[in-house]
């Protein structure tokens, strides 16, 4: 097999829950550019549209499913959707999730299971709903999105922390779990992406300086900047691909450094 065909998803059918924008554009957008059918899902029709807009523009055939990913009836009606139109699911990304900055004793126990259910449990309903047909095919990649918050804690994001901590412990078990069935389940953790959902954190304040906490960010990232969606294109790839065979319920972080810097010196 010529080295680079390693990483060809030719023949592939893929998955990406939250493929409307950001990060999930991003990954469903690569997978189409190394020959995967792609499939992503939303929660509303607008975003659907919009989205199959934007994928036509680039000249990407993605398919979009309307679907709640913590909603179990739902997703096991999208996967069987897709297994019938573009075969079974060979690499799902849960890349669908919430934060919300709220402080601890502020927030309500209605919001912190808000956060949990969509950045924890539907990560697990998803799995669970794709694990079976792997199982029968004899392969399969599962790539959760976990964040620096899988080792970090960080004010008024609690349910977020516990929710992403407990994901890279859900994709180390589902590694154990079905690693004999040559399943790879992995993370990625991307650091601060410059995203819709991060755009609140980099706005300029009306004297024109950086937002204090954008300017935390460079002075403690080591590339001193912020990373785009495409950053997390190769090591997506990378996980999704052949190339990744023998690698296994580790988390790769792609923070520009960050995790491994104690920053300068006051």
């Amino acid at each position: 097999m010529e080295k680079m065909e390693r990483f060809s998803l030719e023949g592939k059918t893929a998955l990406v829950t939250g493929g409307a924008y950001g990060i999930g554009f991003a990954i469903t957008s690569a997978y189409a550019e190394a020959g995967a059918r792609v499939a992503f899902n939303c929660r509303s029709q607008e975003h659907l549209e919009q989205a199959l807009a934007r994928y036509h523009e680039i000249g990407i055939d993605a398919r979009g499913y309307l679907c709640d990913v913590t909603d179990e009836a739902q997703v096991k009606s999208m996967v069987e959707e897709i297994r019938n139109e573009l075969g079974i699911i060979d690499i799902l990304v849960n890349n669908a999730g919430i934060i919300k900055r709220i402080p601890m004793t502020e927030m309500s126990v209605e919001e912190f299971r808000q956060v949990v259910d969509i950045d924890l449990n539907a990560p697990f309903i998803m799995s669970k709903a794709v694990i079976p047909d792997m199982i029968k095919q004899g392969h399969g990649k599962i790539i959760n999105i976990c964040s620096m918050m899988s080792e970090l804690g960080r004010e008024t994001v609690s349910a977020y922390a516990a929710a992403k901590g407990g994901l890279k412990m859900l994709t180390k078990n589902i590694c154990s779990e079905y690693g004999h069935c040559n399943i790879q389940c992995n993370g990625i953790g991307p650091g601060y992406i410059a995203t819709p959902q991060t755009a609140p954190l980099r706005e300029r304040q009306k004297d024109g300086s950086r937002h204090p906490f954008d300017q935390f960010i460079i002075t403690k990232t080591p590339a001193e900047r912020w990373g785009v969606p495409e950053d997390l294109k190769g090591p997506a790839i990378f996980l999704a691909s052949q190339a990744s065979d023998f690698v296994n319920g580790q988390i790769l972080y792609v923070d520009g450094g960050i995790l491994a810097y104690i920053g300068k010196q006051p």
